[in-house]
């Protein structure tokens, strides 16, 4: 068990790294960023087909945000820092697209159930959405 011990505890370091703010703020990005890969899979595997979830840019962002700032203040390195200086532009757009699109569903009446936008008739129950309920959006 002495093996276990070293490989954990290495050179009086956790993971024989040397740990500080900015190590953290950086391996907290690199969680974050990898961890959309699980989120899109899930979604993905419960409808079936391919998703991309609003989830997924939400943690494109905060992770490519966090890498960003520890290349920034920690690394300093140029090429890390351009590798993570626009990345946040196409998420940011992606949650805008994101956003706009699920505010532009149509109610039912008859149902309750929102459509998708530009429907002429209910997915759910097959009623016409009345002009009314367009111009809403």
């Amino acid at each position: 068990m002495d093996w276990l011990t070293h490989l954990i505890w290495y050179d009086g370091k956790f993971l024989g790294v040397d740990w500080s703010i900015w190590k953290v703020i950086g391996w907290l990005g690199n969680v974050v960023f990898a961890s959309r890969f699980f989120v899109q899979w899930y979604a993905t595997e419960k409808l079936k087909r391919v998703v991309v979830p609003a989830g997924f840019w939400w943690l494109s962002l905060a992770g490519s945000l966090l890498l960003l700032s520890y290349a920034l203040f920690y690394r300093g390195d140029s090429v890390f820092i351009f590798a993570y200086a626009f990345t946040w532009i196409p998420y940011i757009r992606n949650l805008i697209i994101h956003h706009r699109h699920a505010a532009a569903h149509l109610d039912c009446l008859a149902c309750g159930n929102s459509c998708a936008p530009h429907s002429n008739f209910c997915c759910s129950c097959g009623a016409k959405l009345a002009p009314s309920e367009k111009a809403a959006v």
